[in-house]
């Protein structure tokens, strides 16, 4: 193979002499190291060639690109100092030459990342997404789920309540009714078994708020995902299968849970669900206080008072349970400030 590397030169050398503006300048550089330039096209070429060939074609090649690189460079700076201040300064001038801006990408938020985990594993188990108001009713929050009048949760404390609002409510006869940001995301399990009849299994996320003060294991407003399952022959069983197996499959790893009793009016019985720490493994850490246990979801069969509330006759029976989606965010990303979600510090958010 034959190549006149003092003809390209000299082609070369033209090319880039007869350059007048960037545009040409960088045609000519295109002509010859673009991808189908004819000096790339050389370089490719070096590896069918015979050694002996290759050595001394692959060496000429190499002294003409350098010859190339530094004839353009000295073009540019010619150019350069030819251009008019104005000019060079004026926005229809791009200087091809200059590093380009990466733009910056959006991406999700870890809360995002986390609820869209969390309905993927419950869907993959059957489980249907219900949602509701953000903004509701005083039967739906509190009597439809058998929370008596005098409970503290009504309280200002506790509950941001919003203007009167006059409703006529069939099931509880009340009118007056006063209206509120929610406390909690069971309101929708009683909407959804108002319009639909067992059996079912539905998981239902969403912001709820609460009146009290921040700090940082504690916000006014969160994110809440709870869960219905509805049959004839439901258990604890039922609900410790699938607990067990969302936790194992959301931490990605062996975790095994605990149920102790506890009390919530609209679960009868009720308990406090613990898994094992996924920090230490159970074996006790300052994040479990060395107990090995860690608390995260509140759970119960769920109260008759409630099924009637909803319209259902005798003979289902169920389980719901309820967590915080921050809680399980924090401990999976090993968070230690809730208020970090919604603060807005970049510094923080582009972590994820």
């Amino acid at each position: 193979m034959r190549i006149n590397f003092k003809s390209l030169k000299k082609q070369a050398q033209k090319s880039i002499g007869k350059s007048r503006n960037f545009n040409e300048l960088n045609e000519v550089l295109k002509e010859y190291l673009g991808k189908q330039g004819k000096l790339t096209l050389i370089l490719r070429s070096l590896e069918k060639m015979p050694k002996k060939q290759r050595q001394k074609i692959g060496s000429q090649a190499n002294e003409l690109k350098n010859f190339f690189k530094e004839k353009f460079e000295k073009k540019e700076r010619e150019i350069k100092e030819k251009m008019p201040k104005a000019s060079a300064a004026s926005k229809d001038w791009i200087d091809v030459t200059a590093p380009g801006k990466k733009p910056q990408l959006g991406h999700l938020h870890p809360l995002t990342i986390t609820r869209r985990e969390v309905e993927s594993i419950f869907e993959s188990m059957g489980f249907s997404i219900a949602e509701g108001p953000e903004m509701e009713n005083e039967w739906y929050n509190f009597d439809a789920l058998n929370i008596p009048k005098d409970h503290p949760a009504r309280d200002a404390w506790d509950t941001f309540w919003l203007r009167q609002n006059e409703i006529k409510n069939q099931k509880s006869k009340i009118k007056n009714e006063r209206m509120l940001l929610r406390t909690h995301t069971s309101p929708v399990q009683i909407r959804y078994m108002e319009k639909n009849q067992p059996p079912l299994r539905i998981i239902a996320p969403g912001n709820v708020f609460r009146h009290e003060a921040t700090d940082a294991s504690h916000e006014f407003q969160l994110f809440q995902v709870e869960g219905l399952m509805v049959d004839k022959d439901i258990s604890v069983a039922n609900f410790k299968g699938i607990i067990n197996q969302f936790f194992s499959r959301f931490f990605r790893k062996e975790v095994k849970s605990r149920l102790r009793p506890d009390f919530f009016p609209f679960t009868e019985p009720s308990f406090d669900v613990n898994i094992s720490c996924v920090i230490c493994g159970g074996q006790g850490c300052s994040v479990c206080k060395q107990t090995g246990w860690v608390e995260v979801a509140g759970a119960g069969m769920v109260h008759p008072n409630v099924f009637k509330n909803a319209g259902y006759i005798k003979g289902w029976q169920g389980w719901a349970f309820g967590f915080g989606l921050e809680r399980l965010t924090m401990m999976k990303y090993k968070i230690d400030d809730i208020r970090l979600f919604r603060g807005g510090d970049l510094k923080f958010l582009d972590q994820f």
